[in-house]
């Protein structure tokens, strides 16, 4: 396909769960010759700007810094809508006089919609997580919208969408059911996917690339097997659940583990340290997984599909959010165990780490499910969609 030179906006949140997952499409976009801005808060801008793309500053007012999310989801959802009506002027200063041809925008970034609608141009939604099907009205959102609070936030959502210049004026619409969706995650992660209208989603598979500023990792020559443990980036709080996990995995034979505790818990609140245990704040996830043989995860939607991309067996331990969702999503596929944060003795998890490496059930589905993913075209794939809408 010939190719012009065309510029590609992105417009997302700095929640790094949000960001990472489309980077290697915006390196794709620039290696392509594109010109590619990036609007997003500049706590986010050295991963931005590593894919050769231009940072867009706007000030988030999200809560992603010290991870103080709300538990009652009205209320968070009124914290994306709240960034979206402060985000939206600054967007329009820098893109007014500078529009694009195509806006690409995370399911978070209402602004990015309502300024594509304002501008008459072609949007697209790289959604990081499983999107709507058919039946999603009934099964998920009817029970949303009958929680308190759910009519105020419906109605300043409507009354933002009738004076932003937004075309899409429906709150359910414009939130739930964007024009074109391009999915960054493999379809068997995705709920009920035989009901997602094809016609407006495609499902890529997960985009990832080298990552090669995010370091390597080597496995250590003497290690029989590797298991890594990881609440990523936003649950990492947990010091009880690391010392149950160095109760059941330290000094087990054949055994080398990595433990991703965060930023937020100091090393010494985990006690002694068991010689076959190296601990971190953080590690290149995706390097340590290609070499692993076990995954305890929060079975985040980024975990998730790192796993079964590299054919990982994992132990989900959900934390909130669709967390809960994924992990019986990774059970239903064969290739996890699901463990409760309050059932997560030591005994438990090493049981379930012993069941899962022992069964040969599980390795040929985590095979199969790692040829599924990769086979699904990642960010290739989706720069080609994304160049086939400028035409």
């Amino acid at each position: 396909m010939s190719r012009r030179r065309a510029h590609i906006a992105m417009v997302g949140i700095p929640a790094v769960s949000h960001v990472l997952p489309s980077l290697e499409i915006i390196r794709e976009l620039v290696a392509r010759g594109h010109r590619v801005t990036y609007a997003n808060d500049p706590a986010v801008a050295d991963l931005i700007e590593a894919t050769g793309a231009e940072l867009v500053p706007f000030v988030s007012t999200l809560p992603v810094a010290d991870n103080t999310w709300p538990d009652d989801p009205i209320a968070a959802m009124n914290l994306f809508l709240d960034d979206a009506v402060q985000a939206l002027p600054t967007l329009r200063a820098a893109y007014d006089h500078d529009p694009a041809d195509l806006y690409l925008y995370d399911i978070a970034a209402y602004a990015a919609r309502a300024l594509a609608e304002a501008q008459d141009r072609p949007v697209m939604q790289l959604s990081p997580t499983f999107v709507a099907w058919k039946g999603y009205d009934r099964d998920v959102a009817t029970q949303i919208w009958q929680l308190p609070g759910a009519d105020a936030y419906r109605a300043e959502f409507a009354r933002w969408l009738a004076g932003c210049g937004a075309s899409t004026t429906d709150v359910d619409a414009f939130s739930g059911r964007p024009a074109r969706a391009l999915a960054l995650i493999p379809r068997a992660m995705q709920p009920h996917a035989d009901e997602v209208d094809t016609g407006t989603v495609t499902f890529v598979g997960p985009c990832f690339g080298r990552r090669a500023a995010e370091g390597g990792w080597t496995r250590p020559a003497h290690a029989e097997n590797v298991l890594l443990i990881s609440l990523g980036s936003a649950y990492t709080r947990q010091p009880e659940f690391y010392r149950q996990c160095l109760a059941a995995y330290g000094d087990l034979p054949g055994w080398h583990v990595v433990l991703q505790i965060g930023k937020y818990v100091d090393p010494r609140e985990l006690g002694d340290i068991p010689s076959n245990v190296e601990v971190h704040s953080w590690v290149p996830q995706l390097a340590v997984l290609e070499q692993a043989d076990a995954f305890v995860t929060h079975a985040g939607m980024g975990g998730s599909s790192e796993g079964l991309f590299t054919g990982v067996p994992m132990i989900a331990v959900p934390q909130g959010a669709e967390q809960f969702t994924n992990a019986d999503r990774l059970v239903e596929l064969g290739v996890a165990r699901r463990v409760d944060t309050p059932e997560a003795t030591a005994e438990t998890l090493r049981a379930a780490l012993s069941e899962l490496v022992t069964d040969p059930d599980v390795a040929r589905r985590a095979a199969a499910l790692r040829a599924a993913a990769r086979a699904e075209g990642g960010s290739s794939r989706a720069a080609d969609l994304i160049e086939e809408m400028l035409r």
